[in-house]
């Protein structure tokens, strides 16, 4: 007989918050902003400032394009905020659905869309900028980027993290 306690698979599936909130906030906040970078400065011509002012321009409105470096470094706090969000909500929904764990990159995928949606069409739209129009252009690489840049980053450090929790209790 083993002295081990026994412990439940859900406990084993149990990711850590800090790990996967804050340390996949900033994963995601990274990945995202280094993929608008590239692609909506670099290949859509958009220039680098624009980019995170269009970010605040969810609070701030339009005034977001006159401020200059004070509201890029706005916008790209929002970012990180929102990619903190973004990893919070998987995090409790992780608690609740541990098959989101066992099947970390299949679930990350799917949430990456998942949030990109809800961004896209319930965030934005109900923020300063309102619904704006897309193209197949736009949608499609970014739709994509989010499954692989946001989702899956985050699902796939929660998981890391529910295993070393099992392995911190051995």
């Amino acid at each position: 007989m083993s002295d081990k306690p026994l412990t439940s698979s859900v406990d084993r599936e149990t990711p850590r918050a800090l790990d996967t909130i804050v340390y996949g906030g900033i994963v995601v906040a990274i990945l995202d902003g280094l993929f608008a970078f590239v692609f909506y400065g670099l290949i859509l011509g958009v220039k680098p400032l624009r980019i995170f002012q269009s970010v605040a321009s969810g609070l701030l409105g339009r005034s977001s394009f006159d401020g200059g470096v004070r509201t890029f470094v706005f916008g790209l706090l929002l970012h990180l905020v929102v990619a903190i969000c973004i990893a919070a909500v998987f995090y409790l929904a992780s608690l609740k659905l541990p098959i989101l764990i066992r099947h970390a990159v299949a679930s990350g995928l799917v949430y990456g869309l998942i949030a990109y949606l809800v961004m896209n069409y319930v965030v934005i739209p109900l923020s300063r900028i309102g619904l704006r129009p897309t193209t197949m252009r736009v949608f499609l690489p970014a739709f994509i980027a989010h499954a692989f840049l946001v989702g899956l980053p985050i699902a796939l450090l929660a998981r890391r993290s529910a295993q070393a929790r099992e392995r911190n209790k051995t």
